[in-house]
């Protein structure tokens, strides 16, 4: 059994997260409607479908597990995740022209709320039931990267069972650490060997680990943290050989990566020399490794963020994410602003998740 470390942040940055988040949901609104003036008409014309890769969702029994999770520890009550409705959130999509949108759950406090691990692997089952009902109700609208819990292996793989046999889930979802083990770590092992046996699509979001919560210098833990610990996990798997090892697994990660497009060649020029050859855990050398990962797009449109990302990978690594409902789920707006071609834009859009989730291109 894993260890069952706390998997929050800390409380100095828990009250600002919640105004913060407000305020960039109601930011990313205004901020899409004053792009729409300026949309490229050829390039909108061009996106057949809009899928979003990185929508969140919050079943009422997980709203109300998070509800006593906080008032136990004191901590104010998040406005987006407790006032999710399905019905809401679905006709959003539609006012956003999101075709289908991947549900995931958000990271903190994932299913965990420091129950130990029978509570965790509950909630989990509760969200993939309660996500499994949504795409029921509507099909072609919705998908699933289903959470695990991951504090105990045998269950944790009897889930992925249960989700891709019985649910049909599209893919699973991760998140970058547990307890302060990323994925790359040896604990890990055999439910990487069955998502790979299966071929699976694995998303991962990234939270703050439990060591870091006060390296935020003043600013709300997801401001730095967040990002830095997808690329933490990103490293583990590719320095345990993970990446290599497991080949058959369809990597996907969140927010363009976080700092992963700054860092590679900071990370090559420190491995590559022993990373490549026959037996190197990056035959190909380090970048290669990254380049044949997919990254989502939430919060990460800022021209900088792009045009990093699109230095590092080919444009067919790259999906459409939004990251609701703490971002505005038009953020196709921002990426119609970057001069990128037709093709490109609707790759980005749609083409990339229908060929990765063929369900989804159908």
């Amino acid at each position: 059994m894993i260890s069952e470390a706390p998997l929050v942040q800390r409380l100095d940055g828990w009250g600002c997260e919640g105004s913060r988040r407000r305020f960039l949901t109601g930011a990313a609104a205004l901020g899409a409607t004053a792009l729409w003036a300026g949309t490229d008409t050829t390039a909108e014309a061009s996106i057949s479908k809009l899928i979003d890769t990185h929508q969140h969702f919050y079943p009422p029994a997980y709203q109300k597990a998070w509800t006593a999770w906080a008032d136990q520890r004191g901590l104010p009550r998040l406005g987006v995740e407790l006032s999710w409705r399905k019905d809401q959130a679905f006709e959003a999509m539609d006012k956003s022209g999101i075709s289908t949108g991947m549900l995931s759950l958000p990271s903190t406090p994932g299913v965990w709320f420091d129950g130990g691990a029978k509570m965790a692997q509950d909630m989990a089952r509760i969200c993939n039931d309660f996500a499994a009902e949504m795409i029921r109700d509507h099909p072609s609208r919705y998908g699933l990267f289903a959470p695990l819990s991951m504090l105990e292996i045998d269950a944790t793989l009897r889930e992925i069972e249960y989700v891709f046999d019985v649910l049909k889930a599209d893919g699973i979802n991760l998140q970058t650490n547990y307890g302060d083990k990323w994925l790359g770590d040896p604990t890990y092992r055999p439910i990487l060997e069955e998502l790979n046996r299966r071929k699976a699509v694995v998303f991962v979001h990234p939270l703050v680990a439990s060591c870091c919560g006060n390296l935020s210098v003043g600013v709300p833990p997801a401001v730095i943290e967040v990002p830095h610990d997808t690329t933490r996990t990103i490293v583990s798997l590719l320095l345990s050989g993970a990446f290599v090892r497991f080949r058959s697994i369809k990597w996907l990660f969140s927010h363009g990566g976080g700092t992963i497009p700054m860092l590679a060649g900071r990370i090559a020029a420190f491995y590559d020399q022993q990373a490549r050859g026959p037996n190197g855990f990056a035959p190909d050398g380090v970048e290669a490794e990254l380049r044949r990962l997919y990254y989502d797009t939430a919060n990460a449109t800022h021209p900088a963020a792009m045009a990093a990302l699109l230095k590092l990978v080919a444009v067919s690594q790259v999906t459409y994410g939004s990251d609701y409902p703490y971002f505005g789920l038009d953020q196709i707006n921002s990426l119609r602003q970057l001069g990128l071609s037709p093709e490109d834009l609707a790759a980005i859009a749609g083409g990339n998740s229908g060929r990765l989730m063929p369900r989804l291109g159908a």
